[in-house]
């Protein structure tokens, strides 16, 4: 089967791949498409240390094609969406809600794949840039067949990660305002999320200009080109500003840009040793630096409120997917990431000589 691989020079879309049978607890899922995200791109230059070589892709959608023993929630034939976190769902941070935080789903990825008998490993306990992948049951879950698996893979990362940020991590309060530095996958899906959560001032802060019509669409209610203008906007500063570029530089910026009891929310993936500055004494007026891992989300529940908040026009999938692909234009894929001429690039998988699958059709 197809799928893209890394080998720590360089990344290939094979056609050589293999994937074992799912185990006890697990899914095989036939993956219709997957989006292609920044963390995709950071496992290929270093910023996120991972072993090699690996199936890459962790934001995907498809059908469920056979299930181990003991999973009983999806049946073959069923539409997923894939989330990333493979949390056993029995220790005390599961217990208590916050499966972000499970242990067991953090540092022992698995090798579920094999080219000529050598195996590859599952890069976010996902790998959705591989026709079949083998998932944990608690990764699979069940969506409407009436959404676009093309729009659905979105939900697996972009989606949780920045609407559940807003809605799980900030709790966002109505008529609260919002600052999001990036407008990239991540930082539209915080700009929706603010408009969710009922935020009265929204301002988009991306350096590229030709955002702003995409940015408004999702939910800002003014667009910058530069930080230096949102003191205009919000005098007093921001209840909640949002870093989703991942610069060490612009940390100190959302912090700088707080009011009082205000809230900086780190998105932005940086370089595991990059250090940021701050002033400590400004900290003293009740603000709040948080980090957030994966939307602070809980999948199981998350992805089908999304998806319902999907059908009932809330929230904004199918605006979110700029371009799709045909897997062998991966290289085509990044260029275009690369250079933000998307919001985000799809990667699409269709069988041979069968349409529609990816869309849902």
């Amino acid at each position: 089967m197809r799928g893209v691989v890394f080998d720590g020079k360089q990344v290939r879309v094979v056609d050589d791949l293999e994937a074992r049978a799912p185990g006890a607890g697990e899914v095989l899922v036939g993956i219709a498409a997957a989006g292609l995200c920044h963390s995709d791109l950071s496992v290929v230059d270093g910023t996120i240390p991972f072993p090699v070589p690996v199936v890459l892709g962790h934001e995907g959608a498809g059908v469920v094609e056979a299930v181990g023993p003991g999973v009983t929630h999806v049946a073959p034939g069923d539409h997923v969406a894939l989330s990333t976190l493979a949390n056993c769902g029995a220790c005390p941070d599961c217990d208590r809600g916050r499966p972000t935080m499970c242990r067991k789903a953090i540092g022992m990825p698995g090798q579920p794949f094999s080219r000529d008998g050598r195996p590859l490993y599952q890069f976010a306990s996902n790998s959705s840039f591989a026709e079949r992948t083998v998932v944990k049951a608690v990764q699979a879950v069940k969506i409407p067949e009436d959404i676009p698996l093309t729009s659905a893979a979105l939900m697996g990362c972009g989606v949780l990660t920045g609407v559940g940020a807003v809605l799980n991590r900030a709790k966002v309060g109505r008529g609260e305002t919002v600052v999001v530095i990036g407008t990239g996958g991540i930082g539209l899906n915080v700009l929706q999320g603010a408009r969710i959560a009922g935020a009265l001032t929204i301002v988009a802060v991306d350096t590229n200009p030709e955002k702003e019509t995409v940015a408004r669409q999702f939910g800002a209610s003014h667009f910058l080109t530069s930080t230096d203008g949102v003191r205009e906007i919000l005098p007093t500063g921001a209840d909640h500003v949002f870093e989703c570029v991942g610069h060490t530089g612009l940390v100190r910026t959302a912090i700088d840009l707080l009011d009082r009891h205000g809230q900086a929310i780190l998105l932005g993936m940086t370089a595991p040793k990059a250090e940021a500055g701050f002033l400590p004494a400004a900290m003293f007026l009740d603000k709040s630096i948080l980090g957030c891992r994966y939307g602070s989300s809980r999948p199981q529940r998350d992805i089908p409120l999304y998806a319902e908040l999907y059908r009932s026009g809330r929230l904004l999938l199918d605006e979110l997917v700029t371009t799709t692909y045909p897997v062998e234009e991966f290289a085509r894929a990044v260029e275009d990431a690369e250079a933000g001429k998307v919001a985000r690039g799809v990667l699409t998988f269709r069988p041979r000589g069968e349409t529609g699958w990816a869309s849902g059709a």
